[in-house]
């Protein structure tokens, strides 16, 4: 498995994938990494991302049988097509899970039973993760812990930091030591939930992904908004709740067939890019999703599990 050097340790010490392999940022790295693909004599590769740089170090490989669809770009540069993956499943919409797997299923891979996510969890993240909760606060084991990631990649998708703030006091109150999550450049806003909670919030910024996979793992439950975070979440069996604003629910909801629970507000300009909000100006598909409906959602699962 290829994958961009910064989520490849995602993989670390996974049995499933025989070689991961990272990408480097830098042209001279990508292209070395293309030569070496290339002496590595594959007979097939299948590019499950589609975009420019994956293309092209698929057509580096000189594989025999190279996999994409049809709507890639430069989608010469494939021999095996796919139109869609809603023709693949006979279905009116699929999501992105299936959507990858039906390129493995147009070789003969046996796909129908559709996996759910997983990844693995290094007892070395999990010894360090462990030692920040002390650190922050947690004593013990008795106090279940909730993962909050109010943070995504466009405004588009980012609830209400006041709101998750009310609900890190709801889950205070419910007995929960909330730890919050974040990348490096996210560490304002993850200040800015704590000042406006009262609850006792220990906050992780930048932490590998090996350690947030981790800290998941050892949560009882995951609330965040529609994010790479959440996805991880239900890859390691830890229920989440998903808020969900202009993406396509359907396509990005979390890969689980574990407790899981969405939550969203319906209008008909939804999916969009999410780049911007074309229709208010502001995104009221994310901005109106209520506080109550949040909680509603979360003790559901509290509740179920």
């Amino acid at each position: 498995m290829l994958l961009e050097n910064w989520v490849a340790p995602l993989l670390d010490g996974y049995d499933k994938v025989d070689s991961v392999i990272a990408i480097p940022d830098s042209g001279i790295g990508r292209l070395q990494a293309a030569i070496a693909l290339r002496k590595a004599r594959y007979d097939a590769v299948i590019n499950l991302h589609g975009g420019t740089t994956s293309t092209f170090l698929a057509r580096a490989t000189g594989a025999a049988v190279r996999v994409g669809y049809a709507n890639y770009q430069y989608s010469f540069l494939y021999n095996v097509l796919l139109d869609s993956s809603s023709r693949f499943w006979n279905s009116e919409s699929t999501h992105s899970a299936e959507q990858q797997l039906a390129l493995a299923g147009s070789l003969g891979v046996p796909v129908d039973f559709r996996p759910e996510s997983q990844l693995p969890i290094l007892e070395a993240a999990n010894r360090q993760v462990m030692s920040r909760l002390v650190e922050a606060g947690l004593s013990g084991n008795d106090a279940p812990i909730a993962l909050i990631h109010p943070a995504a990649a466009t405004f588009t998708k980012q609830w209400d930091v006041q709101k998750f703030a009310a609900l890190a006091d709801h889950l205070s109150q419910r007995g929960f030591f909330v730890a919050a999550v974040g990348s490096a450049n996210e560490n304002a806003l993850l200040e800015e939930l704590k000042s406006l909670s009262d609850a006792r919030i220990a906050t992780f910024g930048g932490l590998p992904l090996q350690q947030i996979t981790a800290l998941a793992s050892i949560s009882r439950l995951f609330v965040g908004n529609d994010s790479g975070i959440a996805h991880i979440a239900a890859a390691v069996g830890t229920p989440p709740v998903v808020i969900f604003g202009s993406s396509n629910r359907e396509h990005w909801r979390p890969w689980t067939k574990g407790p899981c629970e969405i939550v969203f507000r319906e209008f008909s300009c939804q999916p969009c890019p999410g780049y911007e909000c074309l229709r208010f100006g502001d995104p009221r598909c994310i901005l109106e999703v209520d506080l109550g409906e949040v909680v509603a959602a979360v003790d559901r699962l509290i509740d179920r599990t």
